[in-house]
């Protein structure tokens, strides 16, 4: 079994990584260059035909490419400490937030960096700047409607930290390193991102 990863700042592959972290699991990891079109390779292409980073590859060759499929993967493997729900109203809940964390929070992220960020101009062409720009707006929108879900709440899904928080947290982060940051008067999702940070498993 083998991980191709990719370091910070890619948001993907941290999910992974601070996913195994929480279960204690350590599994072999080779690290794709996405600078250097690493991940567009043939040889790359033959694991993963979109070329996205991380892919989980097993030992007799089956790959796994999207993130939250790897995840579950793993916790069919390894279920303690369970990262998806107890019960099946928590795993109903874990899903919902995870799809609504992928839709609403990282969308407009995304697409701020497809279309308004520097470092993606020559391989985005082309560029819709306006248009990327626009989403800064979405996604504090989306952050404003996160503080008030989380307003009462230590965690987004359940009473425990689960895979959704993992998606928010490498959403958020990422989001931060290409300029869109958390605004100031957001304190329910400031509060969170401190409680969630402070976990060893953050630094994966």
């Amino acid at each position: 079994m083998k991980l191709y990863n990719a370091p910070l700042p890619a948001p993907n592959p941290r999910r992974v990584r601070i996913f195994l972290a929480e279960k204690g699991v350590t599994v072999p990891m080779t690290d794709i260059a996405i600078m250097k079109r690493e991940h567009k390779s043939p040889e790359y292409l033959a694991r993963n035909s979109l070329g996205q980073v991380p892919t989980l590859e097993l030992d007799d060759g089956t790959t796994i490419s999207e993130t939250v499929a790897i995840c579950r993967y793993f916790e069919g493997l390894h279920p303690a400490p369970p990262m998806f729900g107890k019960t099946p109203l928590e795993q109903a809940m874990v899903e919902q937030w995870v799809r609504r964390v992928e839709f609403a929070v990282m969308t407009p992220v995304g697409m701020f960096w497809r279309h308004a960020h520097p470092f993606t101009a020559a391989v985005v062409v082309p560029q819709y700047k306006d248009f990327g720009e626009s989403n800064r707006a979405h996604y504090e929108r989306a952050l404003g409607w996160l503080d008030g879900e989380l307003k009462g709440r230590e965690f987004l899904a359940t009473g425990d930290y689960t895979v959704a928080d993992i998606c928010l947290l490498s959403t958020v982060d990422f989001a931060g390193w290409i300029g869109l940051a958390i605004p100031e008067g957001m304190a329910n999702v400031h509060a969170w991102h401190e409680r969630v940070m402070a976990r060893p498993s953050a630094g994966a």
